[in-house]
């Protein structure tokens, strides 16, 4: 993509300035490591920003082209594997889970009461999947005993999962998951390929994304930021989470859909490139512009938009909704934002943060290496306002 006068592409210099600012600020009060961000319109690239460090043991700077964790914002790359085989009639929203996955003919709420999920259900959060990650809660214990997290792949994590009761009637409540995990069991279902293979051979390769994948290779490792997770007396340590408890130097048994991507600046701006375009980048199609129309529509009842419901820094609400494995604001102002109408977004773990926004023809991408808690720097929001004002 293009370097280009911010100005020819109506972004304020100064405006975008103020961006690289607020992050230098955060970086200085030892609140982030480093930060790179890149910010397109109409097609070209109008601001690219490296600041900060890759790795605060030794002083290494990052650098533009440093890899990073984007832990969940591989969920959009996930629903653009499904719309791929959505547009080979291989699937429908409308569609049970069960004609599909076999294993979840029978599948059962909580409480005991008979359920029978749909595709739409596991695009949205709204099949009552659970993570896994707490034991304390009834499904989330179920996760573990049946070691959905252990299996030795995602045909056998699929089974493990439809073995589990659903937290609730699909379609009544909202819940974070590891909804988009069981659609790569889907997706290799589907494709008869691995997860890793079908997105390397219908999305990276054809967008170019030469440094994106679910591990890194040995040649590239130097590349790869340190994480770090914020301790109260120490400022930023190493992040020793679960989580990442997984090294970067081979494809894991369960490459996760939900969050086990590593990738760039460059590389996943050309993604949200792609989406901006309404499915296409440098002559190559991806999608077609009805897929994305489709990907990015809320789809959310109102009794859920107002029901409370998010993750971290995605709170559901009014205004902001669920899209395939990601977030729309399908009524900013109501939302509280001041992006245009459409835009889609999700975030990562450790801070990433991306959104496409299809009416003021602009994507932004921003990379950190901080594991996200209560207290993170709400970076996306933050940018989202610098962004608005910087628009002429």
């Amino acid at each position: 993509m293009q370097d280009a006068d911010p100005k020819s592409l109506g972004l304020s210099p100064e405006g975008l300035a103020k961006i690289d600012a607020a992050l230098a600020d955060l970086i200085a009060a030892g609140e982030l490591a480093g930060a790179v961000t890149l910010v397109a319109r109409h097609g070209k690239v109008a601001h690219r920003s490296v600041q900060g460090m890759k790795d605060l043991a030794t002083a290494e700077p990052l650098k533009f082209d440093t890899i990073f964790r984007i832990f969940s914002m591989t969920k959009a790359v996930t629903a653009v594997a499904m719309m791929v085989l959505r547009a080979q009639g291989l699937w429908s929203p409308e569609d049970l889970v069960a004609k599909h996955l076999p294993e979840f003919a029978g599948v059962k709420t909580v409480d005991g009461q008979a359920a029978a999920p749909t595709l739409l259900h596991l695009l949205t959060h709204t099949m009552g999947l659970g993570y896994g990650w707490n034991p304390e809660d009834p499904v989330d214990a179920t996760y573990l005993a049946k070691g959905v997290w252990a299996q030795a792949n995602l045909a056998d994590m699929s089974k493990a999962i439809a073995a589990c009761p659903l937290a609730f009637t699909p379609g009544s409540q909202w819940r974070y998951s590891l909804g988009m995990d069981l659609q790569g069991a889907l997706i290799e279902k589907l494709s008869g390929m691995s997860l890793p293979d079908f997105m390397r051979e219908k999305i990276f390769q054809p967008l170019g994304m030469v440094d994106t994948d679910f591990f890194v290779p040995p040649e590239k490792l130097p590349r790869l930021a340190t994480l770090y997770r914020m301790s109260k007396t120490k400022g930023l340590t190493h992040s020793n989470l679960p989580i990442i408890v997984r090294g970067p130097e081979a494809i894991p048994p369960l490459p996760g859909g939900g969050g086990g991507l590593y990738s760039t600046a460059s590389d996943y701006a050309r993604f949200a490139q792609m989406l901006l375009n309404r499915g296409e980048l440098d002559g190559v199609r991806i999608l077609t512009p009805e897929s994305v129309a489709e990907m990015s529509a809320q789809r959310l009842a109102p009794d859920i938009l107002a029901g409370g419901y998010g993750i971290g820094l995605q709170q559901i609400r009014p205004g902001y909704g669920q899209a395939y494995n990601g977030a729309v604001f399908h009524d900013p102002a109501a939302a509280g934002s001041k992006v245009g109408k459409g835009t889609y977004q999700w975030d990562g773990a450790a801070g990433t943060w991306f959104w496409v926004d299809w009416e003021n023809d602009l994507i932004f991408v921003g990379l950190i290496q901080r594991m996200a808690e209560d207290n993170s720097p709400r970076l996306q929001a933050m940018a989202q306002d610098l962004i608005a004002a910087a628009l002429d």
